[in-house]
């Protein structure tokens, strides 16, 4: 996908679409355009409970810019035009900028939650928790690694990845 892809553009191309066949449409090519996913990504970890379509999304920190990348798939053509917005939307941003995004008021500027199903409108609200959920842990494992507290692979919350005061708790 284009990096120089934003909401704004997504937004644009919505605006010269008049009729939802045609904006599904784009939607699948917006899915069609994520780079290709990592077979080992598409772990049970990464997979997003709560969509009826699998779903996985990966969040990987940077720990010098504290900025998440998000990378994400379906098996669905539709669900995975859904990812790529959301990736697009929250990819790039540090886990506290994530945290605090609106997916709803995009979707609702977008027109999206009107055309979609409530099953499909239960799974966004899926992979939005999922997103905010493991931006704050890649967060939390690049703190860890630039204090020097465990290492970049250990879960935070773990009993080596939390200071020797707390773990004795």
């Amino acid at each position: 996908m284009s990096t120089d892809l934003t909401i704004a553009r997504i937004q644009e191309g919505f605006e010269l679409l008049h009729d939802w066949e045609q904006r599904y449409q784009f939607i699948i090519d917006l899915g069609a355009k994520l780079p290709p996913m990592d077979e080992s990504a598409k772990s049970d970890d990464n997979r997003v409970h709560g969509c009826m379509s699998l779903v996985w999304i990966s969040a990987r920190g940077d720990a010098d810019t504290a900025a998440i990348a998000l990378q994400g798939d379906s098996e669905t053509a539709t669900i995975k035009g859904i990812v790529a917005i959301l990736i697009t939307l929250y990819s790039g941003r540090r886990a506290a900028e994530i945290a605090d995004i609106d997916a709803d008021a995009v979707f609702a500027q977008l027109g999206l939650f009107d055309h979609l199903s409530p099953t499909r409108h239960v799974g966004v609200y899926a992979m939005v928790e999922h997103i905010k959920r493991i931006a704050a842990a890649a967060d939390g494992r690049q703190a860890a690694a630039r204090d020097g507290v465990g290492t970049a692979a250990q879960a935070p919350g773990s009993a080596s990845a939390r200071p020797a005061e707390l773990r004795s708790a």
